[in-house]
């Protein structure tokens, strides 16, 4: 079968088509500016790739045009599928009936932490004997690539995103994949863009909550009261609830500059000493999640402990860019006010008193540029030192927003003057941590090179 995939080098649907690859599907695709790491990844396995959407494709004669949800009418390619009654399905929809089909699916749902914990479930089960298949919104440093098929009677993990599926189709993605195993993870108000307010996400949780079988299992933050609300409206899975005393918990031991160290408890009952290669309590919780959902495929704690002192991270968490100077230039996802602070507090964890955190921000998702988080960036920012944010694609006043942070943020529209700001801001012992959902417009090396005096080069460093 010949699949051309439009949208093809998002996370997911890049996942996707890697998979339909290692599934021998001769696999196309195209995008709005084809663009690494995805590109790259993709190209390694031999799928062409195509920039833009030229309705010339439709040469192409694939047997399923499989579209990504980037893709909405007024798109030529799309308009031409159309007008043509082409057959297309959604990206979700053609995994579910090509690879999820009569596989343990187990699904990490929440508003943060679904890469890691994807991650670190996948890892988990692959360190344990179990070669599960996987399709994350990231790259795993375990394994090579962010999706794999493996064999139809292995596991498989899947990172599953509340965004919509299609233009076509406004369900959220996850209610594709009828899972055995669902992690709850946490549950805030996300995608303004999409969402009318947190009570239209609870529902589409819920819709997912349907679908797990009797015998399936559902592992819930239970200190989550938006969560506690989703099953409230009904239950039909075995329940088990982590981040409460009596359920599945981590009490911390010791926190490194490099890991967490923390016992994994049972309500009273300890499982285990931990000794996680990440820092912070989130990540705490997001190892805490998967020990139990691979207990339901039949991992033992003991088994996904000792696994995860192995864990290799996963990129653009904390991803070390480069170092010059002694200042360390650092990568990470963050884009949620939420997962902003969690994420100053991890990297704070790790350094040592005296060291300063110079947060640069783009507020690059489609909430951030509604101005609908707004109001509450000052407060997620506030573990950092000095905040630098790039306002170039905002229809709000970004300097009016951060005021509150007074002059500990700074505001710029063009990218090459926060760049300056930063590097002349910067000295030795600095950690630069970089936040977007996007390449930000290859921030991380300009950084490095405006920092680097003549004859330096940047290097590789651990924070």
């Amino acid at each position: 079968m010949h699949l051309h995939i439009l949208g093809i080098c998002g996370t997911f649907m890049g996942g996707l088509a890697a998979i339909a690859r290692e599934a021998g599907h001769r696999v196309t695709g195209c995008d709005a500016g084809v663009y690494p790491p995805m590109s790259d990844q993709l190209r390694a396995l031999g799928i062409d790739l195509i920039e833009g959407f030229d309705p010339a494709q439709l040469s192409l004669k694939p047997d399923i045009w499989v579209i990504g949800n980037v893709v909405s009418r007024g798109n030529p390619l799309m308009e031409a599928i159309l007008d043509a009654r082409l057959p297309y399905v959604s990206g979700p929809q053609w995994l579910a009936d090509h690879v999820l089909s009569g596989r343990w699916v187990l699904a990490v749902a929440g508003t943060h932490g679904k890469t890691t914990t994807a991650s670190l479930l996948a890892w988990i089960l692959q360190a344990c004997g179990r070669e599960p298949g996987y399709l994350i919104g990231g790259v795993p440093v375990n394994f090579p690539f962010s999706a794999r098929l493996s064999g139809a009677q292995t596991p498989f993990v899947i990172e599953a995103d509340e965004y919509d599926t299609a233009f076509f189709d406004k369900r959220s993605k996850f209610v594709h994949y009828r899972p055995t195993t669902a992690i709850l993870n946490n549950l805030e108000f996300d995608h303004a863009d999409i969402f009318a307010d947190l009570a239209a996400i609870e529902t589409q949780f819920h819709h997912l909550v349907r679908t797990v079988p009797g015998r399936g299992r559902l592992v819930v933050n239970g200190a989550e009261a938006s969560l506690q609300r989703v099953l409230e409206r009904g239950c039909w899975s075995e329940r088990v609830d982590f981040e409460t005393q009596a359920g599945w918990h981590a009490e911390a031991v010791s926190e490194s500059a490099d890991a967490t160290e923390f016992d994994v408890m049972l309500g009273a009952r300890t499982l285990g000493r931990c000794r996680l290669p990440l820092a912070g309590r989130h990540n705490r919780s997001n190892a805490i999640a998967a020990i139990a959902a691979a207990e339901h495929v039949g991992v033992s704690p003991r088994a996904a402990i000792e696994a995860l002192a192995r864990f290799g991270g996963v990129k653009r968490r904390l991803e070390v860019k480069g170092a010059v100077r002694g200042i360390t230039v650092i990568d990470d996802f963050a884009h949620h006010p939420s997962a902003i602070a969690l994420t100053i507090e991890g990297l704070r964890a790790r350094m040592a008193p005296g060291e300063r955190i110079l947060a640069v921000l783009e507020p690059r998702s489609n909430t951030m540029k509604l101005g609908t988080m707004k109001a509450r960036l000052p407060e997620s920012l506030l573990g950092a030192d000095h905040t630098f944010c790039f306002a170039g694609s905002l229809g709000w006043d970004a300097a009016q927003a951060l005021a509150p942070l007074g002059a500990k943020a700074s505001v710029h529209n063009e990218l090459d003057a926060l760049v300056v700001d930063v590097a002349t801001h910067a000295r030795s012992g600095d950690r630069i941590l970089v936040m977007s959902n996007g390449g930000f417009g290859g921030v991380h090396g300009k950084l490095l090179s405006a920092l680097a005096a003549p004859g330096d080069t940047p290097a590789g460093a651990a924070c």
